[in-house]
């Protein structure tokens, strides 16, 4: 189960839909512009973390912290110049990579590939499978003694990243947790046989990475390292409140700035993030700070990661090649227990802008604002020099598109069309180029067709009702976007997987050429664009799918694969693998990866030629 599916489950069990629940108190109006400005000294920043943390403290901790009922939320060292030594290998055939959000940002997954081999990880275990062969050719026990979540990797040469998010929250109540329990980035070496080069450990838990280059970006969010009395001592919420009040306290700055440690070879170094490099928004909770940590990976040793420290509870990522934005919003306000600050959960977001350069730390460059809250990182856009925000205002009642432009250390607000789908959410946004697609649903699907070439004037220009939703929305070539989601009856009842073929060709009549029904399906693309094969140089397109029929007592499981194109939507096979998580295409070759194994089936008749079982 990937983080993104994690926070989904975590949302749908605590929030209605894909928001949150609106206060009635009226929003105190705002800046609509905000700044991250530093701090004067390390006196300052526990003045001012320990002010707010007591607001915002509850009887059972922080907002978000895992116990909450609120809560959602070593060998040798060897470069990859060692590795590139020796006679050139052979160019690699076109491959599949991950379906990422920005071509030039590479975002972490379970399985990765260079064409030449698969790297896979999962159930503790990295796996290495030269693609040519069809064999294993390495594989690595993980020292991952509580990985707190889904590991997942990312590939540059002969180095893999290992990444372990860690758990939800460090310190939760009066229980300490061990060091063991944080993330953990490991770089391994895939030369020869996989070996651990260097390891990082960190606290609180990862929210996210990106590759450019050979440079990763990781961003960690912590948690204070305060220990609050056992509840058991308290019979009254108030007095719980207070004594969390007196905990706080008696903490100093230390208590809330990352510390870390980095092991190469028999070397391990531990370190804290500075103070100096701790910047500020507006308004915040004081019970997270989020970090921006950076890797050269062709360097033997991890480091440090120089971080850049926010205080703020941001769990959004978004990146291009050259900018890194990070999403704060309110709503760890929502928790409404004695004690936190008497303030109604604005429906805004705050975003921080960084400029990403080689293997440098991220330059904070500008903030700002808007109106509501974002599905995922899909709702942000950068693209000639403008950023495009969709956001979702429950409290209005409607959703929106802005566009931004960096004006000195502000983003400030160009252009925006208001009034989206009144009543409704947004479940699913693409931007490609000047254009932008929307989906929002409530009981029908509303898909809107926007232009956005001008800043000043972004617009509505076409909009198409249908029923159920698409809960993702892939680019499938010129004019054409195929939506994958559920179908729904007319109240909004949904009832199985849908994969729609859209036009938009025309941006004035958007209109769904084909659909492809799995009734009574879920497909985990619905909430994991990672999950999807979109391979355009045969149009093919690769759904994993579990399908329970109730009439027949049956379970379908495994991944559709279908031909889109102008004529419809044809499904070319059923491959019968259960839990498939994801596919690739290395040449004429089709691979599926499920927790039980790897399948090679041939591109063009789907018929299986290898199968390498999970050991």
């Amino acid at each position: 189960m990937s983080r993104r599916l994690v926070l989904c489950a975590a949302l749908a069990a605590t929030l209605p839909l894909a928001g949150c629940t609106a206060t009635t108190t009226t929003t105190p109006p705002r800046s609509p512009s905000m700044r991250l400005v530093a701090f004067d000294s390390c006196a300052q920043l526990e003045a001012e973390l320990k002010r707010a943390a007591k607001e915002n403290v509850g009887p059972y901790g922080f907002p978000g912290s895992a116990m909450m009922p609120e809560a959602v939320a070593l060998g040798g060292a060897r470069t990859m110049a060692d590795g590139a030594a020796g006679k050139a290998p052979a160019p690699a055939p076109a491959y599949s990579g991950t379906n990422n959000h920005e071509q030039d940002a590479d975002e972490p997954d379970i399985v990765k590939t260079d064409g030449r081999r698969i790297v896979t990880v999962d159930q503790g275990t990295l796996r290495v499978v030269d693609a040519a062969t069809r064999r294993e050719t390495g594989r690595l026990a993980l020292p991952l003694e509580t990985a707190g979540g889904p590991v997942e990797l990312l590939l540059s040469g002969n180095v893999a990243l290992i990444l372990a998010p860690g758990g939800m929250g460090r310190y939760v109540m009066h229980k300490r947790m061990p060091m063991n329990e944080g993330p953990q980035v490991l770089s391994v070496d895939l030369t020869d046989k996989p070996r651990i080069v260097s390891r990082y450990r960190g606290e609180g838990n990862l929210v996210d990475a990106r590759l450019t280059g050979g440079t990763a970006r990781i961003v960690l969010r912590t948690s204070p390292r305060i220990t609050f009395p056992a509840t058991a001592r308290f019979d009254d919420e108030k007095d719980l409140v207070n004594a969390n009040r007196s905990a706080i306290d008696l903490a100093d700055v230390n208590a809330w700035l990352p510390s870390w440690e980095v092991t190469t070879a028999n070397t391990t170094r531990k370190g804290r993030a500075d103070c100096g490099r701790v910047s500020r928004p507006t308004d915040f909770s004081g019970g997270s700070l989020v970090s921006v940590l950076t890797f050269d990976l062709s360097k033997p040793e991890l480091g440090s990661g120089d971080p850049v420290t926010v205080v703020a509870d941001g769990d959004t990522v978004y990146a291009t090649g050259n900018s890194l934005y990070l999403a704060s919003d309110q709503r760890w306000r929502l928790d409404r227990f004695p004690g936190r600050a008497a303030l109604p959960v604005r429906q805004e977001t705050d975003l921080y802008r960084f400029t990403v350069t080689g293997h440098q730390p991220p330059v904070y460059a500008a903030a700002g604002t808007v109106p509501g809250f974002l599905i995922n990182q899909y709702a942000l856009s950068e693209w000639d020099g403008h950023l495009r925000v969709a956001t979702t205002n429950q409290e209005a009642g409607k959703s929106a598109i802005r566009v931004l432009s960096q004006d000195g250390d502000k983003l400030k607000q160009t252009g925006v069309v208001d009034g989206l789908g009144k009543g409704e959410q947004i479940y699913s946004v693409r931007f490609i180029g000047p254009r932008g697609y929307v989906v929002t649903f409530r009981q029908t699907d509303p898909l809107y067709s926007l232009d956005l070439s001008d800043p000043a004037a972004p617009k509505v220009t076409g909009e198409l009702k249908i029923t159920g939703y698409s809960a993702h929305l892939q680019p499938a070539g010129e004019g054409r976007l195929i939506g994958i989601g559920q179908e729904a009856d007319g109240t909004g009842r949904v009832q199985g997987t849908q994969v729609s073929l859209f036009d938009v060709s025309d941006p004035a009549k958007p209109r769904r050429l084909a659909q492809h029904r799995i009734p009574g399906g879920q497909s985990e693309a619905e909430w994991d664009p990672h999950a999807l094969l979109w391979w355009p140089a045969t149009k093919l397109l690769v759904v994993p799918v579990s399908a329970y029929s109730i009439e027949g007592g049956t379970m379908t499981d495994g991944a559709l694969a279908l031909q889109v194109g102008d004529g419809g939507v044809t499904q070319v096979a059923m491959l019968q693998q259960p839990a498939i998580r994801r596919s690739l295409v290395i040449g004429d070759v089709l691979w599926t990866l499920s927790d039980s194994g790897l399948r090679a089936s041939q591109l063009s008749t789907m018929e299986k030629i290898a199968w390498l079982p999970t050991r």
